[in-house]
């Protein structure tokens, strides 16, 4: 086992190394990792050293450097190098973190990190949160919570009934709201019938006199999604009217800030979450913003009660811990069995500090309005939204055509990788600025390669 690891440890240096310098992309194609990696699986057992230094030879070819500096694809942060030290104990220590007995240290880990990232997000005292994989499962999390409560306020125990037969509840969202939060509804036994969509404005937000008109018209057990970060244009849902509207009507408030509910962590941009401590739940993501590595996500909610009514499970073979002791994780999330994935958070939050994430978060916005910046002094090239967090938009001349290419050309080229999307009927490419590593020369080289891009012959490598 030792010469496996040590290889890793040998080899590691210069993966990171290269981050800054490769390209970002794949240098592999489907077939070529197919040939590299498809084999008929051998009779006996491999030397783990030889295993492991031919899954790197084979792999390589086909890994995304996603910790880059020029990676601007889907809102993912890189890994922090105390986060990343942090994830290899992880797997090292190997700890169970469903309960408290399989391992005091991650559940103490993770009490403490929950904690400082309530206060970090400004969160109410109390909350209770959850590690989950991802702001998915944070959001069917939550919303099992959600589910639980706004039933049992109309008479109903789904705990003990499940959905058949009850009061269909009804659930607000907005028009530009992530698709996670469908999927969340539609496993957690909530139709698409169920629920209700607001119009949202230019920039993505949701329009709070629709709100209201909606929830006049509504009754019975009602759930309020809101969005703290639109995924396309950053933009932020407003809070305040939206937990005055849902309060008014006896919603439960949902906040959907997989990324979006950082900017509480930073003095300039706070404001833009302003109203956001006053829902009952939150969805977010640490392998974004805080850049730990993957699955790192965190259901939070104001009623710890209903929370982990709704997430707890018991049986007499377990040791779990006794009311007012040690906490047991398996209460919180909807695993039994998990990593123990507050290590990374704990070790990231005390390598940055307070004042550090708030800079991370700054520093990357700050290069988001650079690119804007660049760009939109570009002839024939349009920034369509405010930029007013990490996220881009930006087309290229008059057609889906040109702006496509140019994704696709920026792909190959290797620079920089960044993805397109469709933004009210029209094609963007779509920036998203979320490493730590992102200097304003990764800008640079990156909008030169968009503009290298844009500038090719019709029929060039389209």
């Amino acid at each position: 086992m030792s010469d496996a690891l040590e290889r890793v440890g040998g080899y590691a240096p210069g993966f990171l190394a290269s981050l800054a310098q490769d390209r970002v992309g794949e240098s592999a194609s489907l077939e070529e990792l197919r040939a590299a990696l498809g084999m008929p699986l051998q009779d006996g057992p491999l030397d783990p050293d030889t295993v492991v230094a031919e899954l790197i030879d084979a792999a390589e070819p086909g890994v995304v450097r996603m910790g880059s500096g020029r990676y601007f694809g889907f809102v993912i942060g890189g890994t922090l190098p105390a986060a990343l030290a942090a994830d290899w104990l992880t797997s090292l220590w190997d700890q169970n973190a469903g309960l408290y007995a399989g391992g005091p240290s991650a559940a103490v880990v993770e009490e403490v990190a929950i904690e400082w990232l309530r206060d970090l997000l400004g969160l109410p005292e109390g909350v209770s949160a959850g590690l989950v994989t991802g702001c998915q499962m944070a959001h069917v999390t939550a919303l099992a919570a959600a589910r639980l409560d706004v039933l049992a306020r109309h008479g109903w125990d789904a705990n003990a009934d499940g959905l058949a037969g009850g009061p269909p509840i009804r659930v607000v969202v907005g028009e530009e709201r992530h698709v996670t939060v469908d999927r969340a509804l539609r496993l957690l036994g909530i139709g698409a019938s169920q629920i209700v969509v607001v119009p949202a404005d230019e920039q993505g937000r949701m329009r709070v006199d629709g709100l209201r008109e909606a929830l006049a018209e509504l009754d019975g057990p009602l759930i309020v999604c809101a969005q703290a970060g639109n995924v396309n244009t950053g933009s932020f849902d407003p809070l305040e009217e939206i937990s005055d509207a849902a309060a008014a009507a006896g919603a439960w408030v949902h906040v959907d800030g997989a990324f979006g509910l950082w900017a509480a962590a930073s003095p300039r941009l706070r404001h833009l979450v302003a109203g956001s401590e006053r829902a009952d739940s939150w969805a977010t993501d640490a392998h974004k913003w805080l850049n730990v590595p993957y699955d790192s996500g965190i259901a939070f909610c104001r009623h710890p009660e209903v929370h982990r009514a709704a997430m707890t499970v018991t049986a007499s073979y377990l040791i779990q811990a006794e009311e007012g002791g040690p906490r047991d994780q398996v209460d919180w999330n909807p695993e039994f069995s998990r990593r123990a994935r507050g290590f990374p958070i704990y070790a990231a939050l005390r390598s940055l500090g307070r004042r550090g994430v708030g800079e991370l978060i700054e520093r990357s916005c700050v290069h988001a309005r650079r690119f804007a910046e660049l760009l939109a002094a570009e002839p024939g090239v349009e920034v369509l939204n405010d930029v007013v967090l990490n996220q881009v938009l930006v087309r290229f001349g008059d057609s889906d055509g040109l702006t496509n290419a140019v994704v696709g050309r920026a792909q190959r080229d290797g620079t920089c990788w960044l993805s397109g999307t469709v933004w009210h009927g029209v094609g963007a490419v779509r920036i998203s600025v979320s490493n730590w590593q992102t200097s304003e020369e990764d800008v640079e080289r990156s909008v030169a390669a968009l503009l290298r891009a844009a500038r090719e012959p019709v029929g060039v490598g389209a």
